[in-house]
């Protein structure tokens, strides 16, 4: 038998320095990734006058804590939080209902026209938001559903980035399984209720993220069917920090970190499954 050549000393070296070289490229881009984070804590422990200051002092000599209190005395925080909350959350459930439902149709039933239908749908994602915005609002405006929760939540129920993302993972399970539970006497919802979703929980942890983040840190759409302050998302309630002659930058930056918490909460609690999903899309045998 062939002896596998060795790796001599200078090969292993090189080797080592590769490894090297690799990892501080990667904490160097962690840490410019970090660092706006970084500054945003140490700002909204700040006054005004202290938060461009230059050099940056990074650990206040006196942190301003009464920062956190004020944001909730200045403005409705604790409703802003509330209203993002619950948009959030409904959101987040339709779309990986409706996302998982279509996927399942998509990936494991044959009908007339599918592979054109789901072209057609996934071709939306190219189109930009900005281009059918007014004819939405126009819509919604028809259906009485202007200033009111509704219309954001009815927009954003359906997304086509979803069924894709859960098509793809639908299509790496073996049919054989959907035939076996056929002949057991299951129908297509149950099939999809008691076979898919069990295993397609990175997937959907993957779409749990990218929902929660962009619904939780969406900004345009609030600000323009939301008109009462009542019904406004802690991203629009931050530019109430922003008055005519000034801007609230400390109260701003404890706001901002206020509103990252939840995010935060939901990568962490996810990430498990999410690192999962993205790195596999298939069963593992």
């Amino acid at each position: 038998m062939a002896q596998k050549p060795r790796r001599t000393p200078r090969r292993r070296s090189r080797i080592k320095l590769g490894r090297v070289s690799l990892y501080l490229v990667v904490i160097a881009i962690t840490a410019i990734m970090i660092l706006p984070f970084l500054w945003m804590l140490s700002a909204s422990l700040k006054l005004d006058r202290e938060v461009f200051a230059f050099p940056i002092q990074w650990i206040p000599e006196a942190p301003r804590w009464q920062n956190y209190v004020e944001i909730w005395e200045m403005i409705p925080l604790a409703r802003f939080v509330y209203n993002t909350a619950k948009i959030t959350i409904i959101v987040t459930v339709l779309q990986l209902f409706t996302s998982s439902f279509a996927a399942y149709a998509f990936a494991k039933l044959d009908f007339p026209y599918k592979n054109v239908l789901f072209l057609g749908y996934i071709a939306t994602i190219a189109v930009p938001w900005h281009v059918y915005m007014v004819p939405q609002f126009v819509m919604m405006r028809e259906f009485g559903l202007n200033n009111t929760h509704l219309a954001l939540i009815c927009l954003q129920a359906f997304t086509a980035f979803g069924v894709f993302l859960m098509r793809q993972f639908y299509m790496s399970v073996p049919d054989e399984l959907c035939e076996a539970a056929r002949i057991d006497g299951m129908n297509e919802y149950q099939i999809w209720y008691r076979i898919m979703l069990p295993l397609s929980k990175p997937a959907l942890s993957t779409l749990t993220i990218f929902t929660f983040v962009a619904t939780w840190n969406d900004f345009l759409g609030p600000l323009i069917y939301l008109t009462e302050t009542k019904l406004k998302t802690i991203q629009i309630g931050l530019r109430m920090f922003i008055s005519q002659y000034s801007s609230e930058y400390g109260l701003i930056m404890a706001a901002s970190v206020v509103a990252l918490i939840p995010v935060l909460i939901v990568f962490l609690s996810l990430q498990r499954f999410f690192v999962e999903g993205i790195a596999s899309t298939g069963l593992k045998g």
